[in-house]
């Protein structure tokens, strides 16, 4: 395990690479790093978790107690806030009973979305211009800026709770399943990569994920808004739509071109460049391959309802990831249900 890393960068920022270098580039990378290693095992496993990881037992309570308030400020929220504006509103009862985990989503994403693209546009950080500058002067234990700590506080206590969330407190729907993995993928991400210290594409990776998740939920709050009342509203029609159209782009461009060829080339390839040997290559890897697939698996899901749409067989928008109402199983209640 190589116990320094890199003093400095290139003169500029490296090209973004296209999808033949990536997966060219980045296989001939994993491949060198995999005969390279002479004593790779459990073993080596073990002596990188002792060497490298870095995480006080306070900060994992700080981590669950920050779990235990989003999940009463969101019980809360629901029963004071929520609720009672889809009753003010006169929302359709179906749409009334969903529109409150669209809104929490909503207003979340939006915040974190927003202080991480501050992060990145509103300082220094050069990340998002230049991937690779996240591995530049990187060391073991290396101590993270307070304004990165705060994202990953905020950010990993929340995918805490959205794990009992999706068991407990949502709408059950045909993805749940896989979206339960990709929440524990997510957090275990968010927690070993503060442990490692790689922070810097920690703040990459949640910056080009959520603001699909804003959009989404933008589109959902607006389709139940739209039939309110006994009257069709046409101004939160048109939003749904554009919401949909904008959201089925920013998900190709920021999570299936940005992501791999700026997150997964810098991790992949670049990292064992500027930091040969960095500890865990392999197993950061594989979690940022995960999500990738799991981009990919509910992207289908959005052509094939593009499909749908352009065929015909649906005339308006709505969450296709829900079950038809005949063959949904009814949600877990929450506590303040």
């Amino acid at each position: 395990m190589a116990a320094a890393g890199t003093t400095a960068g290139p003169a500029g920022p490296e090209p973004m690479p296209s999808y033949a270098q990536l997966v060219q580039r980045g296989w001939g990378s994993a491949l060198a790093a995999a005969r390279g290693c002479a004593d790779c095992g459990w073993e080596l496993a073990r002596r990188g978790l002792a060497e490298h990881a870095h995480l006080a037992p306070p900060e994992l309570l700080l981590l669950a107690l920050g779990a235990l308030g989003w999940t009463a400020l969101r019980s809360v929220a629901t029963a004071r806030l929520f609720r009672p504006l889809a009753k003010r509103c006169r929302l359709q009862p179906r749409d009334a009973a969903k529109m409150p985990e669209s809104a929490w989503k909503f207003l979340f994403y939006l915040g974190a979305w927003s202080y991480s693209a501050y992060l990145l546009f509103g300082t220094d950080y050069p990340f998002f211009h230049d991937p690779p500058s996240v591995f530049y002067d990187w060391t073991p234990g290396m101590a993270i800026p307070r304004d990165i700590a705060a994202a990953y506080l905020l950010q990993g206590s929340f995918y805490g709770h959205s794990i009992y969330a999706t068991l407990y407190m949502d709408a059950w729907r045909k993805d749940s399943v896989v979206m339960l993995v990709h929440h524990v993928v997510t957090l275990v991400l968010i927690v070993s990569s503060y442990a490692f210290r790689y922070h810097n594409v920690g703040i990459l990776v949640l910056f080009l994920h959520d603001i699909s998740d804003v959009q989404l939920e933008f589109t959902k709050l607006n389709v139940y808004f739209k039939s309110r009342g006994g009257s069709h509203h046409r101004l939160h029609a048109l939003a749904a739509d554009l919401g949909c159209l904008s959201f089925s782009l920013s998900w190709f461009w920021f999570r299936l071109y940005w992501f791999p060829l700026k997150v997964l080339y810098a991790t992949s390839h670049c990292s064992l460049r500027l930091v040969p040997d960095i500890p865990f290559y392999f197993f950061f890897n594989a979690l940022l391959l995960v999500l990738t697939i799991l981009n990919l698996y509910w992207f289908l899901y959005i052509v094939a309802f593009a499909a749908k749409v352009l065929m015909g067989q649906v005339r308006e928008v709505k969450d296709v990831r829900e079950y038809d109402a005949a063959e949904a199983p009814s949600p877990k209640p929450s506590k303040a249900e």
